[in-house]
């Protein structure tokens, strides 16, 4: 069966998470995705965060996949020969390098299209153009910039960044949306385009909510928040969901630090919670019984929910919070999601068989098409399709000998 992106050739000159993050997804939706890296050492991310010396890190392997590498020294004449050929034999070209670095190298946008009409340019910057478009950008300076840190917490906390990477891959997934527009525009005009996203307008992006709520101010107090005092900003606010259906994280047994579950109060739950909870009489109760009585005293709704909590785990919370249809989610622990059988079965999590460090788990792909199945394969060593890639594009093994004996890959 054809793969979804079968045929389509990716140069894939990304480093670190953001960009290696949406080339991953690219491959695994079937595209041939090679991998360019300086010779001699490679994305910086093959040696940081070694868990075993001298092998390629799990920062790299997790973001690697399904890709083929090839070594290219940019700076030399010989380089920029290979580089104009991989040019005008891809469909995308993705860079994640600071402003201004490709234009150095002597490829702006205007020769790249020269080399290639039809070529899709796909960048991801820290920032869009303006005040701080020269600015470095990482993964928690992104959060802090695009609405997220200010927001995240509990009221009386500092600021806190969130575990899961908004920044860096959040930002290599609406990369991957914008490619593929730009792919599908292209089967009608035939002409190639630029796609950018900055870092701060994705993490931006994914909290719309929180400036939906910042103009919802200017019209009184978040009902929905569990604040008391409320400024001209939107709060942090704990664990709350913020949203329309009022949600908290309560404690379980036997009291670890990840002994929670989340609970969502639905006007339809509300009833089999109380009976649950050995309140029944609340159901009826006037003070108790609607969505608007609650929401002054969600604080106390939850703690009576934490007493029954407390003397269950979270799993068995879970079973019976779901016999009656009511919204809950334990909360997972990174040991307890790799070691997840229904995930390992979904291929959630898979296990990757490696030459140089063996077996590791990594994510597998989160994007299911009916008809398009890609298997996890394990990242390349670094250059390993060195001959194979340049091999296509007419490098007889006598160049190529050459090449390498001259560090040119």
């Amino acid at each position: 069966m054809a793969k979804a992106l079968e045929g389509v050739k990716v140069l894939d000159m990304t480093h670190v998470q953001s960009g290696p993050s949406s080339t991953q997804l690219l491959a695994w939706l079937g595209a041939d995705v090679i991998k360019l890296e300086t010779p001699g050492r490679g994305d910086i991310t093959r040696g940081q965060l070694r868990d075993l010396p001298d092998v390629d890190s799990l920062y790299f392997t997790m973001l690697n996949c399904n890709k083929r590498s090839i070594t290219l020294n940019m700076k030399s004449p010989d380089g920029k020969e290979v580089f104009e050929k991989l040019v005008a034999d891809v469909d995308i070209l993705v860079e994640n390098f600071g402003p201004g670095v490709v234009e150095r190298f002597g490829y702006p946008w205007e020769k790249l299209q020269e080399l290639n009409p039809e070529l899709i340019y796909a960048s991801i910057k820290g920032f869009g153009p303006g005040r701080y478009a020269d600015f470095k950008a990482y993964e928690v300076i992104a959060q802090a910039m695009g609405g997220s840190m200010s927001t995240t917490g509990f009221e009386e906390g500092p600021p806190l960044a969130t575990g899961a990477q908004i920044g860096d891959s959040g930002t290599g997934i609406h990369l991957v949306a914008g490619i593929l527009a730009a792919l599908y525009q292209r089967t009608n005009t035939g002409r190639g385009q630029r796609v950018q996203v900055a870092m701060q307008d994705a993490v931006l992006n994914l909290c719309r909510v929180k400036l939906r709520d910042q103009q919802r101010l200017t019209h009184g107090p978040l009902g929905e928040y569990p604040n008391e005092q409320f400024g001209d900003e939107v709060p942090r606010s704990g664990n709350a969901s913020g949203g329309g259906q009022p949600g908290w994280a309560v404690r379980c047994a036997p009291g670890g630090p990840n002994d929670y579950i989340y609970v969502i109060i639905q006007p339809v739950g509300w009833a089999p919670l109380t009976e649950l909870i050995g309140r029944p009489e609340l159901a009826e109760d006037p003070a108790w019984a609607t969505p608007e009585v609650r929401l002054s005293k969600l604080d106390k709704a939850f703690a009576l929910i934490e007493e029954w909590t407390e003397k269950h785990t979270k799993w068995e919370v879970m079973d019976k919070l779901n016999a009656h249809n009511i919204p809950c989610g334990p909360i997972l622990s990174t040991k307890e999601i790799i070691e997840d059988e229904t995930l390992a079965d979904l291929g959630t999590v898979v296990e990757v068989e490696h030459p140089e460090r063996g077996k590791f788990k990594t994510v597998g792909n989160p994007l299911k098409l009916s008809d398009s199945e890609v298997p996890v394969q394990r990242p390349p060593l670094l250059g390993e399709h060195n001959d194979e890639v340049l091999g296509s594009l007419g490098y007889s093994a006598e160049r190529l000998a050459e090449l390498r004996t001259a560090g040119v890959i």
